[in-house]
């Protein structure tokens, strides 16, 4: 894997080809950015939802965490990032969908699975841990059907963590409001390392089913 050093590399390549090439396209970036979409994704290094959608700087506002996950609407003191992305880009970017992409070998679901963080100090995975637990309530019953390790468990962990995700986007006010006006959709999905497939989520029906 490539250090920092050699990634300046890589952008003296992207200066000299893409960069020249596309200048008219960067003129009007530099104006403004008016992305129709919203991507909720994990800081996992293997997804990177604009080489997974294939698209160009300026087409998606992307916020990427911990496995994708967005907790409910609170206004506690603290810093709150996950909420500050969704209001930039729904009240003031006025994107018109929302898109949580979990996928698979998640290390984050793996962790609210087995639950090995729990107890861990702060700075030995205590954020971690704190951070996944908002996984816990859907941990139980996948736990006691398929257990705490293996690939079936951990699919169903991912799955069920783009489900939360999209739930708790509800407990926003105006992302309620705007959903139920027509002016803002949610979307679910699943990209698969191992194999490659993005998976929808059905609204209608609750499960994932491979994209076309």
């Amino acid at each position: 894997m490539k250090t920092f050093d050699q990634m300046i590399d890589g952008y003296r390549h992207f200066r000299s080809s893409d960069w020249q090439e596309q200048r008219e396209r960067w003129a009007q970036l530099a104006e403004g950015q008016s992305p129709q979409v919203m991507v909720i994704s994990c800081s996992d290094s293997r997804v990177d939802p604009a080489q997974i959608l294939d698209v160009a700087p300026g087409e998606i506002f992307v916020l990427r965490n911990v496995a994708a996950l967005v907790p409910p609407f609170e206004t506690t003191p603290g810093r709150h990032g996950v909420s500050a992305a969704v209001e930039f880009a729904v009240q003031f970017l006025k994107v018109k969908e929302i898109v949580v992409m979990g996928h698979g070998l998640c290390g984050g679901c793996q962790a609210a699975l087995t639950q090995d963080l729990h107890g861990n100090e702060i700075g030995e995975g205590g954020f971690v841990a704190h951070w996944v637990d908002m996984l816990d309530d859907v941990r139980g019953p996948i736990a006691e059907k398929l257990g705490t390790t293996g690939r079936e468990a951990e699919l169903a962990m991912e799955l069920a963590a783009v489900k939360i995700s999209l739930q708790n986007l509800m407990t926003f006010p105006y992302v309620d409001e705007k959903v139920n006006s027509g002016a803002l959709s949610l979307r679910g999905a699943h990209f698969a390392i191992s194999d490659g497939i993005l998976r929808l989520l059905d609204p209608e029906t609750g499960e994932f089913t491979a994209a076309e």
